[in-house]
């Protein structure tokens, strides 16, 4: 029987979004203005077609409309305050990656936790652990069958070895 899934919230459909931004960006080297603005929300909303285990059910364009705008404003503040602090989030991901270059990276997972560390130090109201929750469910929408426990071992290994702001639960 496959299990039934409820829509995404605010937080979370602004991360889904920003996880988007945040990729065109990188890639597609457009600048974080250019990569908002071309963002459809109605190709957002309309979502996956539930085929797949774990793909967001469809739904009605105009059934999630305002929420869904005040999300995608929420995605382009994630969007903005990740891109503004890339250099230091960075040379985290350097100093917590072993092994590992930040660009040899797969993109998909460097934008996740670029976007996780980001909220992690600049937005302390929202838990780490959720943060880190949350960007391992990104990792399972948007990533490679490793990239969960990737994006897991490392978030969880900074948020061991950084004094982070915030807390942790």
């Amino acid at each position: 029987m496959k299990k039934t899934q409820r829509a995404p919230g605010k937080r979370r459909m602004a991360r889904e979004m920003a996880i988007q931004m945040l990729f065109q960006i990188d890639l597609g080297g457009c600048s974080p203005a250019a990569a908002c603005a071309a963002f459809d929300l109605a190709d957002y909303l309309r979502g996956d077609d539930g085929d797949e285990e774990g793909a967001r059910p469809r739904r009605v364009a105009g059934e999630r409309l305002e929420e869904a705008r005040r999300a995608l404003e929420q995605a382009r503040e994630l969007v903005e305050g990740t891109i503004a602090s890339t250099a230091e989030i960075d040379e985290i991901l350097r100093s917590q990656a072993e092994n590992w270059r930040v660009e040899r990276m797969p993109a998909v997972d460097r934008n996740i936790l670029r976007l996780a560390i980001h909220e992690m130090l600049h937005t302390p109201d929202v838990p780490k652990l959720v943060v880190l929750d949350e960007a391992v469910e990104l990792a399972k929408l948007f990533g490679s069958e490793n990239s969960s426990r990737f994006v897991n071992g490392l978030l969880d290994g900074l948020m061991r070895t950084h004094d982070l702001p915030g807390r942790v639960r």
